[in-house]
């Protein structure tokens, strides 16, 4: 068959795909098709990682680009070697995904799924100071043995394209990034940018296990931020007018290690969103193993997760639903996170979640939770949370007065700090102010933060112990003097 028979071929097939409808932005076939395009070019394509495309190129590629002509697999790999990738250490090509041009269509034969067109823009990046170039693509995903191979790509409409700052890579050089992580032992980073209210850059660096780049859909153990998201469905339930910030939890659930306790009466869901409950973190923690009063409720600040515990099951009871089913109906179904929830169950794909790593990189047991805990282990990704944070901060779901009430200074916390409801509160010299809450586990370290007033925020994960030593570079860059202020406070 000849060049040109093939390209009308597949141009035929690609015009006749646009006839079908897409798939949905939620399902696997779109979040696995986004997943190769990430391992093929965040990973492939932008570290020079030729090993990357060795993989997920079929034996029978073929590659036309409008400028340089048709290419088989062997000639492909040829000519990114000798070329682009002759001199990875100061090549500066980035090729960035226009993400909301994506268009993803199912081919199927005699019913059977057997492989997906993928349509969409992507911006080139010479060096960091140059304009981008940006082209049309159509790349012809098909499944050969079990596995995605990329079977046909036709690169076309390259031009110049003048773009805003903010759709620049979220880092300049990922290869210097890589580095930079492997010099700090950290596997993987996830990092989110919002930018007007609106998720602007995802990124993922390092391996999700070793030897396997991390998409960047990477499913992450969050650990405690996954209070946050207990706290906002407390919250819309509040403005619903179905739960009370003020009323004693007792009416609905006392701990059996309090049955003979009298403070437990003054207990509320205002102290245990703002860390006044007087529990100790977990009563693990406690000598005996019960729960007790180290003060009585609302007098002090005192972190627990224990108070969380405490309201979930509280809710539980009054709802005759688990936390998860709540979060579900409140959050995730709303606002499509997909890839987020306090068990593990069967919608949950092990195959993108992270390892977590203690500091001399030996890997932990992965915890699959089988029953909810509100403070801890919300399994979730950059882009899933972005979509919870960026609600949150537009208070969406929530009266004006619960609204006011979240961001309000409930209880301080330490060196100028206190906790609203759900997240910790910032306030800055130039009169902003920022909500945040951190997460540390065995091979957990991550934090978020979001400016209301602004509409701007910064996430980032990671899945070692001590992650946290990438966090200065991280918001002395993206936050600029906020973030050197946040340094401050926290090094106090």
């Amino acid at each position: 068959m000849s060049k040109k028979i093939i390209l009308c071929f597949v141009i035929s097939i690609i015009f006749e795909a646009n006839s079908i409808a897409q798939v949905d932005k939620n399902s696997t076939l779109y979040n696995t098709i986004l997943t190769q395009d990430s391992l093929l070019f965040n990973v492939g394509f932008n570290t020079c990682d030729i090993s990357q495309f060795e993989y997920l190129l079929s034996n029978d590629l073929k590659f036309y680009h409008d400028k340089d002509g048709i290419s088989d697999k062997t000639k492909f790999l040829y000519d990114l070697k000798n070329g682009l990738c002759k001199s990875p250490e100061t090549r500066q090509v980035e090729r960035i995904l226009v993400k909301e041009s994506t268009e993803i269509f199912p081919l199927y034969k005699n019913g059977v799924l057997y492989g997906a067109i993928h349509n969409g823009k992507h911006l080139f990046y010479e060096s960091e100071e140059s304009q981008p170039g940006i082209a049309r693509f159509s790349n012809v995903w098909v499944l050969e043995n079990g596995l995605w191979k990329l079977g046909t790509s036709l690169s076309y409409g390259h031009r110049a394209y003048e773009v805003q700052a903010t759709e620049k890579p979220i880092f300049e050089n990922n290869a210097e990034m890589e580095q930079w992580l492997k010099e700090n032992k950290v596997p993987t980073l996830g990092l989110g940018l919002i930018e007007n209210g609106a998720l602007k850059q995802i990124q993922v660096f390092g391996e999700i296990k070793a030897g396997i780049s991390a998409p960047y859909n990477t499913i992450f153990n969050v650990a405690s931020l996954t209070k946050p998201v207990t706290a906002m469905v407390t919250l819309k339930l509040v403005s619903a007018g179905q739960w009370d910030l003020d009323e004693p939890i007792y009416k609905y659930w006392i701990d059996p290690d309090l049955k003979n306790e009298d403070r437990v009466k003054k207990l509320t869901t205002r102290h245990i969103l703002s860390h006044q409950t007087g529990f100790p973190n977990w009563r693990e923690n406690n000598e005996n193993g019960k729960l007790h009063f180290e003060f009585t409720p609302g007098t002090q600040y005192q972190y627990s997760g224990e108070g969380f515990e405490y309201l979930r099951k509280a809710l539980e009871k009054k709802f005759d639903k688990s936390l998860n089913q709540l979060a579900t109906e409140l959050i995730f179904e709303p606002l499509k996170m997909t890839d987020t929830q306090y068990i593990w169950n069967e919608a949950t794909d092990e195959s993108r979640v992270a390892l977590g790593y203690d500091k001399e990189g030996n890997t932990y047991e992965t915890y699959k939770r089988k029953y909810e805990n509100a403070a801890d282990d919300l399994l979730t990704t950059i882009e899933d949370y972005a979509a919870f944070l960026i609600s949150t901060m537009k208070g969406e779901g929530l009266s004006e007065k619960v609204f006011k009430e979240m961001q309000s200074n409930q209880v301080a916390t330490k060196n100028g700090k206190h906790f609203g409801l759900g997240f910790e509160v910032y306030n800055f010299k130039n009169g902003d102010y920022a909500l945040s809450h951190g997460g540390a586990d065995n091979g957990v370290q991550t934090i978020v933060f979001i400016f209301p007033k602004t509409q701007k925020g910064l996430i980032i994960f990671t899945n070692v112990d001590d992650g946290y030593k990438v966090y200065e570079r991280i918001l002395t860059h993206y936050l600029g003097d906020q973030g050197k202020e946040i340094i401050e406070i926290e090094t106090k």
